[in-house]
């Protein structure tokens, strides 16, 4: 398993191609420009077009930990990434209001979004 991102598009298409992964150029060009604006690559698609299977091919190649997230129609950032606790939120808010809890409000800012845990492929 190679760590070292690759250098070329050719040498993305080719390394997909080691993993027996079909994809086209397009793919290939997308692929590299996320890992070299160290950007993530988000891919839309129909179920069972290989999207999931794209990800744990290059996972694969760059030696790294699979993360994948589930996502939906209607679905955002702020949902995927976060659990929002909406009664500490509106607790913070009102505390921030008044100056001598403000002290307080600070303590609790942190429990208000808490990371939401994701699938590990």
């Amino acid at each position: 398993m190679s760590s070292a991102a690759p250098a070329t598009i050719d040498d993305v298409e080719a390394r997909l191609r080691e993993r027996r992964y079909i994809g086209d150029r397009a793919l290939a060009t997308s692929i590299y420009l996320a890992l070299k604006l160290e950007k993530p690559l988000f891919i839309e698609g129909e179920a069972g077009v290989g999207k999931t299977e794209a990800a744990k091919v290059m996972a694969d190649v760059l030696g790294a930990r699979l993360i994948r997230l589930q996502c939906y129609e209607g679905i955002d950032l702020a949902h995927a990434v976060y659990e929002w606790n909406y009664p500490r939120q509106l607790l913070h808010i009102r505390l921030l209001n008044e100056s001598e809890d403000r002290r307080l409000a600070e303590r609790e800012q942190g429990r208000v979004v808490a990371e939401q845990p994701r699938q590990q492929g």
